[in-house]
């Protein structure tokens, strides 16, 4: 594969794996998951975060009508 941009100096290195040595979608999600327990405070917070505004916009929507 070959590509030509203008003002770019350096070299760019992409692989692809095409047949056995790519990964399956099962395996994609298994590993997902497994990376996913260093984000669960992030999680936890946006959660938070996400039921706040819509008790905040019902309790808007309540005072509203």
């Amino acid at each position: 594969m070959e590509q030509t941009i203008e003002n770019f100096e350096g070299t760019k290195i992409v692989e692809n794996n095409y047949g056995g040595e790519s990964m399956g979608d099962v395996q994609a999600g298994i590993e997902f998951i497994y990376n996913m327990r260093e984000h669960l405070v992030d999680v936890g917070v946006a959660t938070i975060y996400l039921f706040a505004c819509y008790g905040l916009y019902l309790l808007m929507k309540k005072y509203i009508k």
